[in-house]
């Protein structure tokens, strides 16, 4: 029987106080331009809090503690012709300076405070900021 698979996704909200990190997507030729949560796909074979330690050190240099993230929110969407499961995991711990470790897609970092948060977002990155910050833990978005 063939089943239907999904995209899965962790989005990493680093949080200082009440400022949280985005990066700038950069040559991606996906929302290049606005900023969003430090992001990646689960490459499988990995729990989801696995998948976002591993994404920390990809993208920003970073080591945190599995037992330092927290699931906050959960987003069903659908996007790009795929349905995903999008994780957005909070952190206020960890080790190291977080840094542009691939300049091929991040051209910038930066501190945010929440009740501010940039307009040029990607809407999939604002919407789950938001939701994960008013403690709400599920969300369906982009479904037309």
């Amino acid at each position: 029987m063939d089943r239907h698979t999904y995209l899965a996704v962790v989005n990493i909200l680093l949080r200082k106080g009440d400022t949280i990190l985005l990066a700038r997507r950069f040559n991606t030729g996906y929302f290049d331009g606005a900023y969003e949560a430090p992001s990646g796909h689960m490459d499988g074979n990995e729990t989801v809090r696995a998948a976002a330690v591993r994404e920390a050190n990809e993208e920003l240099g970073i080591t945190i503690d599995v037992e330092d993230l927290q699931v906050t929110h959960v987003m069903h969407r659908f996007g790009d012709g795929y349905e995903r499961i999008e994780f957005f995991l909070t952190a206020s711990r960890w080790e190291g300076e977080p840094r542009i470790m691939e300049p091929e897609e991040c051209d910038e970092l930066g501190w945010f405070p929440l009740d501010a948060l940039p307009a040029n977002m990607t809407p999939k990155s604002k919407a789950g900021i938001e939701y994960a910050v008013a403690g709400v833990t599920y969300s369906e978005f982009d479904w037309k």
